[in-house]
């Protein structure tokens, strides 16, 4: 996943404009460092708001809820969201959190997800040692998963939800389903 602050420019602001972080990409075992390191440099800038326009289509679980630490440690506010610069004007446009990133989601002080963006579940696929491929999850790291869900104020349903789909499966979740289990709102 690569990081990026960007001005969130508009006629209303002019060289006054905020500037947000932008993340986009696969969630890597080094993802959730890099974000920290990012974040800590990023800070030196007095514009720089805590908002992130997150666009990924998952990674590595345990990186991902390691990230969604940072993201609540920081009392972030992320957008599932692409971000375009077009002429002088730059602004989300719509974006996905798919599989693991759903989890990094969890993480944020406050979850955005426009109904333009796909958030999607999948089922945990883990490789054994020296394979490259994937087995399936245990059942301790879904139950580890489904605490960190309940830390977050998301229903540990969610996550019983995704385990229970069969692998290779991608359930793309309705506007009912976000909120009945607390992932995200439409807007801030």
């Amino acid at each position: 996943m690569t990081f990026r602050s960007v001005n969130f420019a508009s006629n209303d602001c002019g060289a006054n404009c905020p500037q947000v972080i932008v993340a986009d990409g696969v969630i890597e075992t080094d993802t959730p460092q890099a974000f920290i390191d990012f974040a800590k440099q990023a800070s030196q800038t007095q514009r720089l708001r805590r908002v992130i326009f997150m666009n990924s289509p998952g990674g590595n679980v345990v990186a991902s809820m390691e990230l969604g630490d940072a993201f609540r440690k920081l009392r972030a506010a992320v957008v599932v969201a692409g971000f375009a610069s077009v002429g002088t004007r730059s602004g989300p446009v719509s974006g996905q959190c798919l599989s693991a990133c759903v989890y990094a989601l969890m993480g944020a002080a406050q979850r955005v997800a426009p109904p333009e963006s796909r958030l999607g579940l999948h089922r945990m696929s883990l490789p054994a040692p020296g394979e490259s491929g994937g087995g399936l999850a245990d059942r301790r790291l879904v139950a580890i998963l489904a605490q960190y869900a309940a830390r977050m104020g998301v229903s540990p349903a969610l996550v019983w939800r995704a385990e229970s789909l069969t692998p290779g499966t991608l359930d793309i979740l309705s506007p009912a389903e976000i909120a009945r289990w607390r992932l995200a709102s439409i807007r801030f």
